[in-house]
């Protein structure tokens, strides 16, 4: 009989935008691959792949101890139905909670912290409860992920993982033969920032630094990709992005299932991020062949190679990012091409998907001895 792995994450978009190579190489091994996470448009299309999709109903704001309880309950309860041999996950609510419900239904969990979110960047008693349910959710665990060093680090030196536990992978690895190496364009600079639209993400930079250089070079544009008014506390509201539109700084692009032609348009992809994990849209970028320009914090600087492959600027410093944007600028078609191209060559020597997948099988495998 076939392995029952299980993947829990807080939307079944991210499974098929961020975990498709994983969910591919286990049916290719005959593994039957059930998804548990809130539906979206993303559903009917893991179905044709052959996976059961179980709706999953999450809070994903916050922390609210009633909640949090009834929201571990009903993973429980999800796991004890379907007894799954292995289950896979990904985001905070998903690897805390879902820690908790898989030792009480003992089935070995396997989590992937691709990021620390809001309840690490806003410190006090956030930031507390946070640490205390990873110390006590991961205890216990045989391998937990993680998309780079220094969130590694932080978690064991605060004791939240121990050092035998930890397991870095290079993101989430990128499909090269998807995401192509493509020409520049030339013509007037185009910047694109690709994100969920928070705070967090450095939007709030990303949109004041574009009201300055559009002041100093009116040609240049700023796009913006990603959904606004999500489920966070830091989101921002589609009122805010039309008022950006409004006074003629911002090119708000909504939302894409591909973001492959966006990307192909841009000559740099930028994200001011306060914190990363593994930055999905600096990954796909460069393996587009895109320079970049991101802030120098853990994910961010993980990818980037300031000088090399992009440029790296203080976080929450609007202005220090309109100055990589201008210096960007002032640089020759041809010293952008050649970042571009390094930056392609980075994410074949480093990001290729291969190496997160066969991360994954080691780890199933062990767990069974195969």
């Amino acid at each position: 009989m076939s392995l029952h792995i299980l993947l829990t994450v807080n939307s079944a978009w991210n499974i098929l935008n961020f975990r498709r190579p994983i969910v591919v190489a286990l049916l290719a091994q005959g593994y039957r691959v059930t998804v548990l996470a809130p539906p979206d448009d993303a559903v009917p299309k893991l179905q044709e792949l052959g996976i059961k999709v179980i709706p999953l109903i999450m809070d994903t704001k916050g922390l609210n101890p009633i909640r949090d309880t009834a929201f571990m309950l009903r993973l429980y309860r999800h796991f004890r139905a379907e007894r799954p041999d292995v289950i896979l996950s990904w985001t905070i609510k998903n690897n805390i909670f879902g820690a908790f419900a898989a030792r009480m239904a003992r089935v070995p969990f396997v989590p992937n912290v691709s990021g620390l979110g809001t309840a690490f960047l806003s410190g006090g008693t956030l930031q507390r409860v946070a640490e205390f349910l990873y110390r006590r959710a991961f205890s216990q665990l045989d391998t937990v992920f993680f998309q780079n060093n220094e969130d590694a680090t932080l978690f064991t030196k605060r004791k939240l993982v121990y050092e035998n536990q930890v397991y870095g992978l290079p993101g989430s690895g990128i499909d090269l033969s998807r995401f192509t190496l493509t020409p520049l364009p030339e013509g007037p600079p185009s910047f694109l920032m690709i994100a969920r639209l928070l705070r967090d993400k450095g939007v709030l930079e990303y949109v004041n630094a574009a009201r300055d250089i559009r002041a100093r070079y009116p040609d240049a544009s700023f796009r913006l990709l990603g959904a606004a008014g999500v489920q966070n506390r830091s989101a921002i509201s589609a009122l805010e992005v039309a008022e950006w539109q409004a006074e003629g700084i911002i090119d708000y692009l909504g939302t894409t299932e591909d973001v492959r032609p966006h990307i192909a348009q841009a000559q740099c992809v930028v994200l001011p991020s306060y914190r990363e994990g593994a930055p999905r849209t600096l990954i796909e970028g460069a393996a587009i062949g895109r320079p970049a320009i991101a802030t120098n914090v853990p994910g961010c600087r993980d990818v980037v190679e300031d000088e090399h492959t992009g440029l790296l600027c203080a976080p929450r410093n609007a202005a220090a990012l309109a100055a990589q944007c201008a210096r960007f600028i002032s640089m020759s078609h041809a010293e952008r091409v050649a970042m571009g191209q390094a930056a392609r060559s980075r994410m074949e020597a480093v990001y290729d998907d291969a190496i997160v997948v066969r991360a994954y099988m080691e780890v199933i495998k062990r767990q069974f001895s195969l």
